[in-house]
């Protein structure tokens, strides 16, 4: 493995943890953390501590804060337009950016700035969310409409700029305005900063693989008519991988990914699942993973001949080309964890092929998980640990307890039964976080709302515990399976230290629910099955190395819980990133306040932010 240069702030936490939180005050690149800050102020209050750290601070740190003036700005146009694009032997008009479907790769270092501008020639309102970037103080690039800002209109434009800062690996980009993202998304690649290499021998080879879901029908008619009927939205005709379907589907053997390796090489993989509603397997045929990141955070490497993501999820993988050079299938398929629920129940294939296979030789299929694998995907879930000791906070501000799940709501008398309510027995589906079913405004951004004080566009109630407590993982009652609508925040102090149980529910069905929080990156410390329990269930709480991730799949049928320290000022979207369950209302936000001074303030909102009219 190549070693961890010496100036750099990964061999100084390691090392020398006292000069790495100095190194971060000398060199803020990122504010400190509340738990950085309270170790700092222990340190410095030991005698010529903080003079002893200055000086040789200054001598070892020199050439890291170097590094970082190399740093640049990459200026990119995105253009969302209509285009023609045939699949399944079908030509449909999709959404693009700049007529590519998936949308352009975007690849830049740790610590370069991105400004793009995005100049919107379609028909349908857009945003552009840039999933897992921390967005430190940049809240009003972050782009959930009507969030942290209202949509582009047609024949409007807005540049997002914003700097990548402590992430390195594979995120990605995608609308965040109704279903666009079946088609408007691409890949953020953020590789090693000037002067450092990877944790790991460096691959002979990157390649990307974007997994998604494609409907022979406009995405956005397919949800319209869903929240007309109030039933579930139909569910996509083909997985595609880099929007390719493969061999298994009719006409597109011929379109078909083929990802090169030479025999002895080594390939990094960056794996992101794209698709709308269905968390994914992915493996390749004879081949073994080794895990080394997820969502742009390295992890301790482990082995595994499957991986499972949840929509929005990230997984760097390293792989050897030691098999007999030929073809291999590289497939993905359903994980499907909601009992009775119609999903499709298709594979999408991409080929491995080794220099010097011949063409024409067909590919070795892999074996792929049952599509209720439930065990398999927990002993894939819970081998991922963080690659160095974490910064988690060890005692918390805030404790909060959200129920996550799905609900039914009555037919309103308005409402023609029939035609408006085709949910189970005449009813609409609805989804909530603790009995709430989040509203999105549509006159202001909430960021908008509440940096300029305006009323009435949002509460700042949300239960920090459900309403009622219930077995939640049982028998419900029908008195609860129909949530309260509103648009409800929880507030946060800056620098608190936040943990959130995230437990999931079995109203209607129990499901795995990938849970993405904007703005921020958070510690899983532990996850199980059934009701969470403070009084057992604590004991099993990682402080040592749990993983860094942005989206935590909540169990089948049980929970999570996440810690972070709220240093982000602005609000920020939590939400389920099964499409259809956001589309429920199945979110909340946080308002995270501004601490003290100009670094612990959002900045203020760029001069073209659309507005609401």
């Amino acid at each position: 493995m190549n070693p961890i240069p010496q100036s750099s702030p990964t061999f100084l936490k390691l090392q020398y943890p006292s000069l790495y939180l100095h190194h971060r005050l000398i060199f803020p690149t990122e504010e400190l953390t509340a738990c950085e800050l309270e170790t700092t102020m222990e340190l410095l209050k030991q005698p010529h501590h903080c003079f002893l750290v200055f000086l040789f601070g200054l001598v070892l740190l020199f050439p890291a804060a170097l590094s970082w003036k190399d740093a640049v700005t990459h200026v990119h146009q995105f253009v969302i337009q209509e285009a023609s694009v045939k699949r399944l032997c079908k030509t449909q008009h999709v959404m693009t950016v700049n007529g590519m479907y998936p949308g352009p790769t975007l690849e830049i270092k740790n610590g370069d700035t991105l400004s793009v501008k995005v100049i919107n020639k379609g028909k349908y309102n857009i945003t552009i969310h840039w999933h897992g970037v921390r967005q430190m103080r940049t809240g009003w690039a972050d782009g959930p409409e009507f969030v942290t800002q209202c949509p582009i209109r047609p024949g409007g434009s807005y540049t997002y700029r914003f700097t990548v800062r402590g992430q390195e690996g594979t995120l990605w980009w995608h609308a965040h305005s109704t279903w666009l993202r079946a088609t408007v998304y691409g890949a953020l690649l953020i590789q090693p900063r000037e002067g450092t290499n990877f944790p790991f021998a460096k691959p002979n080879r990157q390649s990307t693989l974007l997994l998604g879901e494609w409907w022979n029908a406009n995405p956005v008619d397919v949800v319209r008519e869903a929240t007309r009927t109030g039933a579930a939205p139909n569910i996509s005709d083909a997985y595609t991988i880099n929007g390719q379907p493969g061999d298994l589907y009719n006409c597109s053997k011929q379109d078909t990914v083929v990802v090169p390796i030479s025999s002895g090489e080594t390939n990094l993989l960056r794996v992101v699942n794209s698709a709308m509603n269905q968390p994914l397997f992915f493996t390749i045929a004879n081949h073994k993973f080794t895990v080394v990141g997820a969502d742009a955070s390295y992890v301790k490497p482990f082995t595994t001949s499957v991986l499972m993501l949840g929509p929005g999820q990230t997984t760097d993988v390293l792989i050897s080309g030691d098999q007999t050079p030929g073809r291999y299938y590289m497939a993905a398929r359903a994980y499907q964890s909601a009992q009775n629920a119609p999903f499709d129940n298709t594979t999408t294939t991409a080929i491995l092929e080794y220099s010097k296979s011949s063409s024409a030789a067909k590919p070795i299929m892999p074996r792929l998980p049952a599509f209720n694998d439930t065990p398999t995907v927990t002993a894939f879930s819970t081998s991922f640990r963080s690659r160095e000791k974490a910064l988690v906070p060890a005692q918390v501000d805030e404790n909060l307890f959200f129920t996550v799940g799905l609900g039914l709501n009555s037919c309103p008398p308005n409402f023609n039964k029939t035609q408006q309510c085709q949910g189970p027995n005449g009813t609409r589906f609805t989804a909530s976080m603790n009995n709430v079913s989040f509203s999105l405004p549509s006159n202001f951004s909430l960021l908008q709302a509440h940096k300029q004080g305006i009323r009435g566009v949002f509460t700042t109630d949300f239960p920090a515990a459900p309403p009622r407590v219930f077995d939640y993982t049982g028998n419900v009652s029908r008195s609860l399976f129909q949530p309260a609508t509103g648009t409800k925040l929880y507030r946060l102090k800056y620098g608190s230290r936040v943990q959130v149980v995230l437990q999931g529910t079995s109203i209607v069905t129990p499901e795995n629910h990938p849970i993405h929080l904007h703005g921020y990156d958070f510690y899983i410390i532990a996850e199980g099955f059934g009701n969470f329990n403070p009084k057992t269930d604590s004991s099993k709480f990682n402080l040592v190395d749990p993983p860094l991730r942005n989206t935590a799949a909540v169990p089948v049928g049980g929970w999570a819980v996440i810690r972070f320290v709220a240093d982000n000022p602005g609000v920020w979207l939590m939400h389920c990133h099964l499409d259809v369950h956001i589309t429920w209302g199945l979110a909340m936000a946080f308002l995270v306040e501004d601490g003290v001074g100009k670094l612990e303030a959002i900045e203020p909102p760029p001069e073209d932010l659309p507005i609401c009219s």
